[in-house]
């Protein structure tokens, strides 16, 4: 998961003196801003400092004159609600699509504001999701619901915690072994990165030491480590096998992938059992036909 920023209500407090600045400058309070509209609920603490700053009172539905105030601008959804308002947010996120015409800073972090628990913000965006689906979360079944995806969300994509150079660190002399080594049917389970849908299959993964060697456990551990992100299934396949030559610098290196996909199976033409096979092959086994060749043979795709 990304590593949260935390800002302390003083960071807010200085962020919130710099729009001032930067609304004074503008002439748009003596033209046009006569109140001010905290969106709830991160824009209601923002509100209330950067009234103080501009002398503005403070309205708890927005009208022609007032400045509407977040504390982040992330998709831009929020602010695109009041395209004939003057709008101000702190942070700022690079992608977002309708920006303010005010803020502090960019960022391209999670931010966490004082008046948040670490949970809150991702919490509140499951709780967002699930209105959308037009269910109601505060029905029994669901009260825990966004608690329980936050904390599935830490295994699921606990790959972006992992670094490969850490899970290979540990080798061994390889003692003259310069065949091939194997390890077949690796379970992996990911994310197509399209549809947020899963994807799941087998792992083969093989290399030609040319002095050092790994644990057979390094390597479902490398699967797992890029399996475990938003994925397409030709990028998952490639990454594997680049870290493994770069970080090993074996004399040859093969990963096939074969995964279903729950955005062809569940939605879309709902093909029930398509099975999409990927390849990887560097160095002996692209370039040596015969390698190549036992290499397919040991998998099973000859």
């Amino acid at each position: 998961m990304n590593k949260v920023q935390k800002v302390k209500y003083k960071q807010v407090e200085e962020m919130c003196a710099a729009i001032s600045e930067q609304v004074t400058a503008s002439g748009a309070l003596e033209q046009h801003i006569k109140n001010i509209y905290g969106i709830p609920r991160g824009g209601v603490p923002v509100a209330f400092e950067l009234g103080s700053f501009l002398g503005l009172p403070l309205v708890e539905k927005p009208d022609q004159h007032s400045l509407i105030v977040d504390d982040i601008a992330d998709s831009g959804k929020t602010i695109s609600r009041f395209p004939k308002h003057i709008t101000a947010t702190l942070f700022l996120k690079p992608h977002c699509k309708v920006k303010p015409n005010f803020y502090a800073k960019n960022t391209n972090a999670w931010v966490q504001f004082p008046w948040e628990t670490a949970e809150a913000p991702s919490e509140d965006a499951i709780v967002r999701v699930i209105e959308v689906l037009g269910e109601d979360p505060s029905r029994e079944g669901l009260l825990d619901t966004p608690k329980r995806v936050i904390k599935s969300y830490g295994q699921l994509y606990a790959g972006y915690n992992q670094n490969p150079k850490d899970i290979l660190k540990t080798t061994f002399e390889g003692e003259g072994y310069d065949q091939i080594v194997l390890l077949k049917n690796i379970e992996f389970y990911s994310t197509c990165e399209h549809h947020m849908l899963p994807f799941f299959g087998k792992a083969h993964v093989a290399y030609i030491p040319r002095k050092r060697v790994v644990g057979l456990s390094k390597l479902a551990r490398l699967v797992e480590c890029f399996s475990r992100r938003l994925q397409i299934q030709e990028r998952l396949t490639s990454q594997i096998a680049q870290s493994l030559d770069e970080i090993l610098e074996p004399t040859a290196v093969g990963v096939i992938m074969e995964a279903q996909h729950f955005c062809m199976v569940a939605r879309g033409v709902q093909k029930q059992n398509a099975t999409m096979t990927t390849s990887s092959l560097l160095g002996l086994f692209k370039q040596d036909e015969k390698a190549r060749a036992e290499f397919m043979r040991l998998v099973g795709q000859k």
